[in-house]
Order: C-alpha cells, then sequence, then structure tokens
C-alpha cells in the first residue's frame, strides 16, 4: 500500500468512505461550536452564558462510559456498526430541526436540553463512526484515512459556521436549523450503502467489553507509559481548543457582521483546513506520526498568536478590505495549523488503540481530548471578561506548551511510536 501512488492511496471506497464519516461527525460539533453560540449572541445572550454552554458537550468526554454498550450490543439493522450509525444519524436530524422553534430568551432551559440531547447523540454517533473508520482501513492506511476524515470534518463545519451564517441575515432561524438539519442525509445515505466492516469479533459478555480494553491497554504500555500517554491525549490540544471555543463571538466584537464571518473568515479557513490535513496525512507517509506531531504541534502553537495579532486590532467601527483580509490571515494560518495538527493527533489515537476494542479504547481516547473543550472551555466567556481579548490568546498559547512537552516522552523525535508499524 505504501508503494502505491498517493493519488491511487486517495481514491478508493474506503477513502470515500472516510470522507461521509468525517463530515457526518464534524456537523453537529461545530453546530455547537459555531451557530449556537452566533445564535445566542445575537439574540443578546451574554458572553459568561454562553461560555458556560460549553458544559453541554460533556457527552463528549465521558462517552466511555457507554461505549462498551456499542461493542457488546447490536442493533437489529444493518449490523453492530451501522446499526448504531443509523439511529443516531437520524435522531441527530430530529434534535437539529427542533432547535430553532426555541426563543433564547424565553426557552434557554428548553434549548439547553436540546444541545445535551445533541451532544449525546453526537457523541455516540463519534465512538460507533471511529469504530467502524479504525475496522475499515488497514494500518497502513490509518495516517491517510483519518487526514481525509480531519479534512471531511473541517468542511462540514462550513455548514454552520458559514452557509447558516449567512441564511440567519435572511431567514428565521427556525427555517435555518431545518435546512443545517438536512446535511445529515449524507451521512445516513453513506451508512445503508456502506458493507459493515468484517473481522472484529464482538465481546461475548458485557463485562469483558468493559474490562478487557482498560487491561490489555495497560498490559500493553505499562502504567506509567499509559498514565503518560493519557496525559498527551489531555493537554496536546488544549490550548488550541480554548483559543476558538469563543471565536465566532470574538468575530462579531470585532465588527465582523455574520454575513462577513461566513464568506470571508470561514471559507478563508477551508483550502488552508483541507491542504493542511492532506498534507499532514502525506508527510506522516514520510515522517512518521511522532515527528509529525512534533512539528504540526508547533505550526498549531504559532497559529494562536494571528488571534492575539487580530484582537490588537481593536474593535472595527468600519470593516474595509483590509480588515477582512487580516481576519481571512488568522483564520487561515488556524485552519492549516489545526489541520495538521489534528491529523497527526487522530492518527496517533487511532495506532494506539488495539483493533479488538475499538470502540472502548477509541471512545476513551477521544474523551480525554475532548475534557479541555468541555470543562476548561466553559471558563472561556469569564476569562475575556477578566483579561480582554488579547490576554485570553497569550493564555491560550502558555496552555498549548505542555502537551508539546509530554512529546519527550510519548513520541520522541527520532523513535517510532510502539503502537505504530515499522517499515
Amino acid at each position: 500500500m505504501a508503494s502505491m501512488p498517493i493519488w491511487q492511496q486517495l481514491f478508493t471506497r474506503r477513502m470515500l468512505i472516510c470522507v461521509f464519516t468525517g463530515f457526518a461527525s464534524g456537523l453537529p460539533l461545530y453546530l455547537l461550536f459555531n451557530l449556537i453560540p452566533a445564535w445566542l449572541r445575537s439574540e443578546h445572550v451574554d458572553l459568561k452564558t454562553i461560555g458556560l454552554f460549553a458544559l453541554i458537550q460533556f457527552p463528549y468526554t465521558w462517552k466511555f462510559l457507554w461505549s462498551p454498550l456499542l461493542d457488546r450490543y447490536v442493533v437489529p439493522v444493518l449490523g453492530r456498526r451501522r446499526g448504531w450509525m443509523l439511529l443516531t444519524q437520524i435522531g441527530l436530524l430530529l434534535v437539529i430541526a427542533l432547535l430553532g422553534g426555541f426563543s433564547p430568551q424565553h426557552s434557554l432551559s428548553s434549548i439547553v436540553l436540546l444541545c445535551t440531547l445533541l451532544a449525546f447523540l453526537s457523541a455516540t454517533q463519534d465512538i460507533v463512526l471511529d469504530a467502524f473508520r479504525r475496522e475499515l482501513l488497514s494500518d497502513a492506511e490509518l495516517g491517510l484515512g483519518n487526514a481525509v476524515h480531519v479534512n471531511a470534518y473541517r468542511i462540514a463545519g462550513l455548514v454552520p459556521g458559514s452557509l447558516s451564517l449567512i441564511l440567519a441575515d435572511h431567514l428565521p432561524w427556525d427555517m435555518v436549523f431545518i435546512i443545517t438539519a438536512l446535511f445529515m442525509l449524507p451521512g445516513i445515505a453513506m451508512t445503508l450503502l456502506a458493507n459493515e466492516p468484517q473481522g472484529a469479533i464482538a465481546p461475548k459478555t458485557l463485562r469483558e467489553a468493559v474490562v478487557e480494553p482498560f487491561r490489555e491497554f495497560v498490559g500493553r504500555q505499562g502504567w506509567q507509559g499509559a498514565l503518560l500517554i493519557l496525559a498527551f491525549l489531555l493537554f496536546y490540544k488544549l490550548g488550541d481548543s480554548l483559543c476558538t471555543a469563543l471565536a465566532t463571538p470574538f468575530y462579531l466584537d470585532m465588527g465582523f457582521t455574520k454575513s462577513q464571518i461566513g464568506l470571508i473568515a470561514k471559507n478563508a479557513g477551508l483550502w488552508p483546513a483541507v491542504i493542511g490535513a492532506l498534507l499532514g496525512g502525506v508527510w506522516m507517509l514520510k515522517l512518521g506520526i511522532n515527528r509529525a506531531l512534533w512539528l504540526f504541534g508547533v505550526v498549531q502553537v504559532v497559529s494562536i498568536f494571528g488571534f492575539y495579532w487580530l484582537a490588537l486590532q481593536g474593535v472595527q467601527a468600519e470593516v474595509s478590505a483590509a480588515h477582512l483580509t487580516q481576519l481571512a490571515f488568522v483564520i487561515g494560518l488556524e485552519a492549516f495549523g489545526v489541520g495538521l495538527g489534528t491529523a497527526a493527533f487522530v492518527a496517533y489515537i487511532a495506532h494506539t488503540t488495539h483493533p479488538s476494542y475499538t470502540a472502548t479504547q477509541f471512545a476513551l481516547f477521544t474523551s480525554l481530548a475532548a475534557v479541555p473543550r468541555t470543562f476548561v472551555n466553559a471558563t472561556a466567556g469569564w476569562l475575556v471578561e477578566q483579561m480582554g481579548w488579547s490576554g485570553f490568546f497569550l493564555l491560550c498559547a502558555a496552555l498549548a506548551i505542555p502537551g508539546m512537552l509530554l512529546l519527550l516522552k510519548v513520541a520522541p523525535w527520532n523513535s517510532v511510536a510502539r503502537s505504530e508499524p515499522v517499515t
């Protein structure tokens, strides 16, 4: 596989499926990240409350608790993976469509409940999509396949982060959410048309599904190695995650309109994200995952300073072409850095899982990665009010350092990851 030209590796049925898994996974998460905060801010909800909405995303942090159920039990349609995929995707479509029928000023508690359900369904879908993708791809395809997945994941963010924002300037919010919900249909179509992965054996008991994934991971890495890996997963994207927690409200506070954010900022991030993730997948074939984590992590940290520079420009009373160019540059740099960093990070997670316990181990690792955006991000609004936007972004850059330092132990520059095949 590694000797094939890159373009032949890209244009396969398995890589096409990765496009759809990424899109279906990214849409609900970016709706919580981008569209919900913009909706609340435009309806005059204060920043502190918007920041606390990050706590609604707690299912992404705790999804490993119910992931053994998805390994052990089978929905009586389509198979072990595709049955759960269909169930969660239909639920997501319905919940997203319902959201816009409520007013943030009068029904905030109902919105909180629906957003919590949305996060739970999205996290559950992620469990099964990650397991499905890990079982679908060979070890040699993991780097490129996860880069394709991350690409589609980011592209999906353009729906709630761009198209929906533009529509919100011309349509009522209930119509905006219904249109956004319909973008779950491609994922549903993929679920119905794809084949169930073969080879993975389901645990025979619920106890086996719960206990064995943890026992295998600790036995393979040792306690010290296991704890270092878990700490790395927690801290590697901490600064970047906090930096973008209130990105859309930040752009609005800098004087940009929703349409300008949709047309300029989000689209400026599309191609850098696509190029970053694809280059990440290609470069990982040459660099290996360890060196990719180092190099891509540095770019990720540098991109945070773009937000700091934009904050120093201050609020724009009248947005000029130069201001839009500055915004496009900052978003493009951030998208490129995160495209690179996320491609390596997700590939590292995939390599660290054991094929026999894919859903539970993958869910555990990605849950830890979600901790910053759930609990730390909840403080973002308070931090901005205390420190201002520029001080906030400097703090984000400082918080990115511990994850980089942990690379010395979990991914040394001149070593191959213990879970990575030597070629």
